[in-house]
């Protein structure tokens, strides 16, 4: 199939990355790519579904995955999984020589090997430029789930409709479901029996990048998990802290021992990312070197600084985050830099993830959560129209109208878009600025 003919399809069928930031999927298609990676690396703890959802649908997945090789004429297709999940590698071996250009390529069992940059390097031995795209050094990245929905697209000519979740924490059987896009969060929860705590607060994502959210926010093309915790949980404490306390607390207890930049997982890659002289100069106010400043734009936010590192408990990917929005709000961007060589000492500064489940409180939440492979039913969805990187896609329906499971209800822009589609048959009861009800 021809680059051009694949794209159409996958634009057109509103693919975009399931795993992260929700990059629209044809725009990764290139002839610049020689490798391609599909990422089973489960970056996050406690998130299960990748691995899941490969095992479930190993060859549909590799015939999709073979198809996005021979479209971009890639000379290798490498399958980076975590060597612990080995039921999953012992369903990936039954097939995959099938596939002459495939390879799996088993990744140690440490925060954040999910990590594009970090993938990349393990698998390949390439360092992405700081700042730069995987596509620079000819590798592009794929998610498990978003391999899948190629193959849906490709040959079931099925859009993107619904979600892989998994649901976990303080809830009464941990759970990984299939629910219709636009799903409100407390109806995918009460999927997994009672809550199981008073007080309960919604960490959507992974315990280390996800963000907390009210129960009536919708499910999107990049909603991975919901993880419940009670209120007075001490990662539900870490993560909500406030700015103006971080940086008193930075000056009054940063000592410079350097852990944070030493277990930077970007930094041992040699990336200008040195959070010890951030929380230095910040902390002091010191503005003698912007660069110390700019090089935040380089962070990744994997949050291990702050929540594995510091032996202090100081907070240092949250203020470092709190001025790369600063920084982008006035319109500067990272400057172009080359790498530094690759730390001699990297492999003996992993985070591994025993002990970070253990240093996160999370341990006794590290359950099955079995995947069930039926999508769920919805009453009401709520869809949004901007679940990508680039334009939000344009309604096209309005109030009254009568569409089926599968419509496109919102045309992708001008740019970088894709299409929206209904994940439920029913009634238009609102089309706003953000947003498409559908009952």
């Amino acid at each position: 199939m021809e680059i051009a003919s694949l794209s159409k399809i996958l634009k057109e069928n509103g693919i975009v990355g399931a795993g992260g930031a929700g990059f629209p999927t044809y725009a990764k298609l290139s002839d610049k790519a020689d490798t391609i990676i599909m990422n089973c690396a489960e970056c996050e703890p406690l998130l299960k579904l990748h691995r899941q959802l490969l095992k479930e649908h190993v060859h549909e997945i590799l015939k999709a995955f073979a198809l996005i090789a021979e479209t971009v004429q890639a000379k290798e297709a490498i399958i980076g999984i975590k060597e612990e999940y080995e039921s999953t590698i012992e369903a990936l071996e039954e097939y995959i020589g099938e596939f002459p250009m495939m390879r799996i390529h088993k990744l140690p069992g440490a925060y954040p090997m999910g990590d594009e940059v970090i993938l990349i390097y393990e698998a390949t031995g390439k360092v992405v430029r700081p700042g730069g795209l995987p596509i620079e050094c000819g590798v592009a990245v794929f998610n498990v789930e978003t391999v899948y929905n190629v193959y849906r697209a490709v040959w079931e000519n099925k859009p993107v409709m619904d979600k892989y979740v998994s649901v976990v924490g303080e809830v009464e059987h941990p759970i990984t479901v299939r629910v219709p896009i636009g799903t409100r969060i407390r109806d995918v929860v009460a999927m997994a029996g009672k809550i199981t705590t008073a007080n309960p607060v919604y960490l959507l994502g992974g315990p280390m990048m996800g963000n907390f959210g009210e129960d009536y926010l919708p499910v999107t093309k990049t909603t991975n998990a919901i993880i419940v915790l009670p209120k007075d949980h001490s990662l539900v404490l870490r993560k909500t802290g406030r700015f103006a306390t971080q940086v008193a607390r930075a000056a009054s207890s940063c000592c410079q021992c350097q852990c944070c930049t030493d277990l930077c997982p970007r930094h041992a890659l040699g990336h200008p990312i040195e959070p010890h002289l951030f929380m230095r100069a910040a902390a002091n106010k010191d503005f003698s070197n912007v660069e110390t400043y700019i090089n935040t734009l380089f962070c990744s936010s994997c949050g291990l600084c702050e929540m594995f590192s510091c032996p202090q408990g100081l907070s240092p990917r949250s203020m470092m985050a709190e001025f790369k929005g600063n920084l982008r709000k006035a319109g500067i961007k990272p400057p172009v830099v080359q790498p530094a060589p690759v730390s001699t000492s990297r492999e003996y500064r992993r985070a591994w993830e025993g002990r970070l489940l253990a240093r996160l409180g999370l341990g006794d939440y590290d359950k099955e959560a079995e995947l069930d492979d039926v999508v769920r039913s919805a009453a009401e969805v709520k869809i949004m129209l901007s679940q990508h990187i680039g334009a939000p896609a344009a309604a096209c329906v309005k109030v009254g109208d009568q569409v089926a499971a599968g419509d496109v209800i919102a045309q992708a822009a001008d740019g970088l878009s894709v299409n929206i589609h209904a994940s439920v048959s029913g009634t238009v009861q609102e089309v706003a600025k953000g947003y498409i009800i559908i009952k």
